[in-house]
């Protein structure tokens, strides 16, 4: 691979030639270029891109680049382009094992299989690393889950008025869980039975608008997550597999799963937003939750899960307008907000 001093100095001398091929377009358009020997056509930035890239770079990509500056060279390309980044189409003819010498481009794939129906949206979208599991849930109540071999689990969960607003996985107990406005769903996707095993946590008085899973290192047979409402509050409620047996309800079924008596559980929450809960986050390597709201006082807030058991003070954090969204670089060890 190109060592990064010698990627540096060939990065600058391709900007260097687009900027002079900016130029001569920019004459050209009005009337004040004269041709020389110093014109560059496309056989020339060809083989100038090769000469600097070498094979890290393809020819549809030396093309399309070429035809962006010149067909509007006001709107120039980001130089990664030229590596095939941010481009629409995958070449047919490349290997799944190739890669760029520059820059590592993930490989396309795209899933057939539809996982909401007309007039529904995604709401939430997690991936289980370690499980090689993508989970979606549609607003509308469709659950779904794809394996590495992208082999799809899909459940519809008649929710009647209530809508899907997150979800999560539950890697303790192996289960989905998502959220609507008034309930908790638990869902066994790898249940051989019948694809509508799982359970219902009802009712939730206030409406939930996010839930996350705490990642701690024990294997037990328990899970615990955390939820936000609209009043600002944020929930800790802890599941472990009894709870499926003791704790369900003597009105039996809603929809096609068993309900659990939301009274017969310890809910801790604490108001900590003066607004809607947007999103929560467990970080395992902060030990720490996350919390954001539109809330200009109280918008973000990092602390212990125990200050949700505790009245003790919180590291809350102000920002004008609130913050919509956050994540954390443990590389980097900073944590970055959007409002």
């Amino acid at each position: 691979a190109l060592e990064s001093i010698d990627f540096k100095n060939a990065l600058e001398q391709f900007q260097n030639l687009v900027e002079k091929m900016i130029i001569q377009k920019t004459k050209e358009s009005s009337g004040l270029y004269t041709k020389d020997g110093d014109e560059i056509d496309y056989d020339k930035f060809y083989t100038t891109t090769r000469t600097l890239f070498g094979p890290a770079v393809k020819d549809q990509n030396i093309q399309a680049f070429f035809r962006k500056i010149m067909s509007n060279p006001d709107e120039r390309p980001e130089w990664p382009e030229i590596f095939g980044c941010f481009t629409g189409e995958r070449d047919g003819m490349s290997s799944p094992s190739e890669e760029s010498m520059v820059l590592l481009v993930s490989e396309k794939q795209q899933i057939t299989h539809s996982v909401v129906k007309r007039k529904d949206i995604i709401k939430g979208i997690v991936k289980v690393p370690l499980l090689h599991l993508t989970i979606t849930a549609s607003q509308r109540g469709v659950l779904t889950v794809f394996n590495k071999q992208c082999r799809v689990y899909v459940i519809y969960v008649k929710i009647d008025t209530a809508w899907i607003t997150g979800c999560d996985y539950l890697p303790n107990l192996k289960y989905v869980v998502a959220v609507t406005e008034s309930t908790i769903i638990l869902w066994d996707y790898k249940s051989k039975e019948s694809k509508s095993d799982g359970f219902v946590i009802k009712p939730m008085k206030n409406c939930l608008l996010c839930v996350c899973t705490v990642t701690v290192a024990d294997n037990l047979a328990k899970d615990t997550i955390l939820m936000g409402d609209y009043k600002g509050y944020v929930y800790l409620l802890t599941i472990t597999s009894d709870d499926f047996i003791m704790k369900q309800s003597k009105t039996g079924k809603v929809s096609q799963f068993k309900v659990l008596d939301s009274e017969s559980f310890d809910i801790p929450k604490r108001k900590l937003h003066d607004d809607w809960v947007g999103k929560i986050k467990y970080f395992p390597a902060l030990k720490r939750f996350g919390s954001c709201s539109t809330d200009n006082i109280n918008s973000f807030v990092l602390d212990d899960i125990k200050r949700l058991e505790d009245q003790l003070p919180v590291k809350e954090f102000s920002v004008p307008k609130g913050v919509n969204a956050f994540t954390y670089c443990g590389k980097a060890k900073v944590i970055v907000t959007g409002g």
